[in-house]
């Protein structure tokens, strides 16, 4: 479809050049953010090793896909000017200079100041020298019996090459010499990933699992004097490259390309700082990488591993204990005849989500009115109930139809294996469009009442069908039994899984035919609405902001009067607060305990709000590439509860980073003023934050 919906010029000859911020570096200032609440004091101490963690696990991320992609463009000579207007090479550039920054803070905020608080509190991560003698020989014994077994040391010679280095493996550089000949070589041993990250010595003492590898490294070269040794990890290319034009399966085609990632060329090495020239040159050669891509930091590399210890049972460092709401549909209530009465508004996970979605699809599949299930699904876990209970349901003989989507970014072994398992059940099992992801979050479910008559119920939500992130995520969801809606996700199945061609819906924005067309109409009609003197704004929250024709819509409002909220988590293009281009747009960032994950698009419609919520954000993957579905809000009550968070979040008052229009984010938190508030911690307090109104 083409990128202007054509209701409306785009003007675009009067807006500059340079009105986009660059979206890697947005990514980066997004794990900043991250990072800055590893290093907040005031948050409960595991919780700020486990930040630190996620930190490291997006970075990682971050390379295996955004930095190989550039690359990979780069050496086929695809890669273009970015939309900020810098050019790939300068891309590349700042971004490596960028990451380097990051990487230094992030050692930094684990040497000086995480572990150091850590053994204040009895938690100690050590080197092995730093070790006491019995700890030492405990972990000699462990080694002996459950390390020593699985290593596999190769040594690089005449007659044996560079070992290939898997992405995200810790290795240990070993440079070894024959006492009789004198000769040097060079050896690789890979530190397993099945042991721990952190080993524990002694109740509460840790040292990483190299360490106590390196101080046995004689047991692995006997006879050959140990000469330095050096911890190195290596990051590869890891997307997923599917040409969906392939005669075969997609799912054979899949687990093709998931040996191929194995395989991927490396963008960044890191290394600790302790390094040899001498190693660290070898490494570059045989990796056949460029200095820019090397990264040395303080070890311990691999902090990712800070889970482990993050998991540790000290709740008394962690955020205090949260049971989400039961509220939402009372348990002595039947489901069905919930729904029935009112569409209910969901937001987890301050409502559970075992009560109300899980509820939904167990009590269907053991309903013996039901007739159907159908239901899409992109992420989930292996043990789900969900799943688990579609496979049921099947087995009970309903009709249960699943849209499988199977490149879901790093779950698709996983996806892989549950698509099969509900295959095995006698589930139709969907993999849906060629050329598109299906990332849109529907459940329908089709009822026999006693009348004799069908009815559909629904759920439409913001985030995946997947119980235990459902527990961490912050995401919307409404179950609904309105006929309208019930037509609408009846047409997007059967769209999914046939050959319809229908496009327009009632109470539904999807993409990619609809939706960032309906989002901009909508833009411009508060544009007009501001002009004629009625009451106009726009509200957006969303995981991240980059397409350009929505931020050219945005600026367009704002250039006319329209103000402008965005409530972003992760990506912003957009420069907000630019004189004569943005002047009435801010844009703020949370990020906290819960991962802000829900997708809110309000538009004030001349006093009568417009509400939507839904699965997609404003990226051109998800505009152009993925099936997306936002659902209109229409009960007055829940529009206005909806509002009203949105402007909470945008509060001046409120914990939030602010973004300026050079692309920097201030924050503003209780570290500097004890009278902000803390949006999250406040909506686990209130726990059902919402007023209910049968009759709206």
């Amino acid at each position: 479809m083409s990128v202007n919906p054509g209701h409306f010029p785009l003007n675009e000859e009067s807006l500059p050049d340079d009105r986009f911020l660059d979206r890697e570096e947005s990514w980066l200032r997004f794990n900043q953010r991250v990072l800055e609440l590893a290093e907040d004091p005031q948050l409960p101490l595991l919780e700020r090793v486990r930040f630190l963690s996620i930190f490291a696990s997006n970075l990682d991320e971050f390379f295996m896909v955004r930095v190989a992609g550039l690359t990979r463009r780069m050496a086929t000579g695809l890669a273009v000017q970015s939309a900020s207007g810098r050019q790939p090479r300068e891309v590349l550039e700042r971004t490596a200079a960028v990451a380097h920054e990051l990487m230094l803070r992030n050692a930094e905020c684990f040497r000086g100041d995480l572990r150091p608080a850590l053994a204040k509190e009895g938690i100690e991560i050590l080197r092995w020298a730093d070790l006491a003698e019995t700890e030492q020989e405990r972990l000699r014994r462990l080694f002996r019996d459950r390390i020593y077994p699985v290593l596999t040391p190769l040594v690089v010679d005449s007659a044996h090459p560079f070992p290939y280095i898997s992405g995200l493996s810790l290795n240990l550089a070993v440079i070894v010499r024959d006492p009789e000949t004198e000769a040097r070589m060079f050896a690789r041993v890979k530190v397993p990933p099945v042991l721990p990250r952190f080993i524990e010595a002694s109740p509460n003492r840790f040292t990483p699992l190299e360490d106590v590898i390196a101080a046995h490294l004689g047991q692995l070269f006997v006879g050959m004097e140990v000469v330095e040794h050096h911890a190195f990890r290596v990051t590869r290319n890891q997307d997923l490259e599917i040409d969906d034009d392939i005669s075969e399966g997609l799912l054979q085609a899949l687990e093709r390309e998931l040996l191929r990632r194995r395989f991927g060329p490396v963008v960044r090495l890191e290394v600790e700082e302790s390094i040899s020239d001498a190693v660290l040159e070898l490494l570059i050669e045989e990796l056949t990488i460029d200095e820019g891509q090397v990264y040395k930091v303080d070890g311990p590399l691999d902090l990712a591993g800070l889970a482990a210890i993050a998991d540790l049972d000290r709740p008394e460092l962690k955020y205090p204990p949260f049971v989400p709401s039961k509220e939402a549909i009372p348990e002595d209530a039947g489901i069905f005849a919930a729904i029935r009465e009112r569409d209910i508004l969901l937001h987890h996970p301050y409502d559970s989500f075992t009560t109300t979605v899980q509820r939904f699809i167990e009590d269907a599949a053991a309903d013996p009115g039901v007739l159907a299930i159908k239901q899409t699904l992109y992420r989930t876990s292996g043990d789900s109930p969900i799943v688990q209970a579609l496979i049921s349901a099947s087995e009970a003989g309903k009709q249960v139809v699943v849209v499988v989507e199977l490149k879901a970014r790093f779950d698709e072994r996983a996806n892989i294996a549950w698509a099969r398992e509900l295959e095995k059940a006698g589930c139709h099992v969907v993999y849906g469009f060629v050329g598109l992801k299906t990332h849109c979050k529907l459940a329908l479910v089709v009822r026999q009442e006693r009348d004799g008559t069908l009815r559909r119920y629904c759920h439409i939500g913001t985030g995946n069908y997947h119980p235990k992130t459902a527990r961490l995520y912050e995401d919307f969801g409404l179950l609904t039994a309105e006929p309208e809606i019930g037509e609408d996700v009846s047409v997007l199945f059967n769209h999914l899984t046939g050959y319809s061609r229908q496009n327009s819906y009632g109470r539904l924005l999807v993409a990619p035919h609809s939706l960032r067309s309906g989002l901009v109409l909508r833009i411009e009609r508060e544009i007009e609405n501001h002009r004629a003197g009625r009451a106009a704004r726009v509200r957006v929250k969303c995981n991240s902001l980059v397409d350009e024709v929505v931020i050219d819509a945005l600026y367009r409002a704002s250039q006319a009067g329209v103000p402008v909220d965005i409530w972003v988590r992760g990506i912003c293009a957009l420069r907000p607060g630019v004189e004569g281009l943005s002047e009435t747009i801010r844009v703020r960032s949370i990020l906290g305990r819960f991962l802000e994950h829900s997708r809110v698009f309000a538009f004030e419609n001349g006093g009568e709000p417009e509400v939507w919520f839904g699965s997609a954000d404003l990226m051109h993957r998800n505009l152009d590439r993925r099936v997306e579905a936002l659902v209109r809000v229409t009960e007055r009550t829940q529009r206005a509860d909806l509002v009203g968070l949105l402007d909470k979040a945008m509060d001046d008052g409120t914990q939030a980073w602010w973004l300026d229009g050079d692309g920097t984010w201030t924050r503003r938190a209780a570290m500097t003023d004890d009278n902000l508030l803390d949006i999250q911690s406040h909506l686990v307090k209130s726990r059902r934050w919402r007023t209910v109104d049968a009759t709206s």
